[in-house]
């Protein structure tokens, strides 16, 4: 890896341009860079936006879709078909909006539960990191898992909702079978 992981100066936005050809290039560094290097920039968690240089669109949640999509053909799926079947069918419905809200809200909350295990897990010595390794998963697992079946029960009552509001419109158009 090269230089394009060192940090900009202090109020310095990192700014990675996207050239036709498909090279990224680091202002900070004044080098081209790979996605992997892009990828190391998230995970240091080093602010950056993406610009296509030939329309000046700022492109970085495609190139964040595009880091995950090699995650995911190179390791684990983050999501299985059937989620995914599902994401796809709602995405441009009318529960876009509100299903997209949700997600991202119950993503943060898991990111907000990692970054207080990440701060009270400062100054471990190495035995007791891998204690704590040991029980993140369960712990994250018990965490969340009365949100996420908090979060099903709400979607489902939005889905019957929303399917009783339709069956009584279409019973005043005299449509309802």
């Amino acid at each position: 890896m090269n230089n394009a992981t060192q940090s900009p100066a202090q109020g310095q936005q990192r700014i990675i341009k996207k050239y036709p050809n498909r090279r990224l290039y680091d202002t900070i560094t004044s080098s081209y860079i790979t996605l992997a290097e892009v990828k190391a920039l998230v995970m240091k968690r080093e602010p950056f936006e993406v610009i296509d240089v030939k329309t000046g669109d700022n492109i970085t949640r495609s190139i964040l879709l595009q880091i995950i999509l090699e995650e995911e053909a190179s390791g684990s799926p983050m999501f299985t078909a059937p989620v995914l079947e599902s994401l796809i069918r709602f995405y441009g419905h009318a529960m876009q909006g509100m299903l997209g809200g949700y997600l991202e809200k119950n993503i943060q909350s898991l990111m907000d539960v990692q970054t207080r295990f990440a701060e009270q897990s400062k100054g471990f010595t190495p035995e007791m990191w891998s204690q704590f390794v040991t029980l993140q998963p369960p712990a994250l697992q018990a965490m969340m898992g009365g949100s996420l079946e908090q979060s099903k029960n709400i979607l489902a009552q939005m889905q019957e909702q929303m399917q009783k509001q339709t069956e009584q419109m279409l019973g005043v158009f005299g449509l309802k079978s």
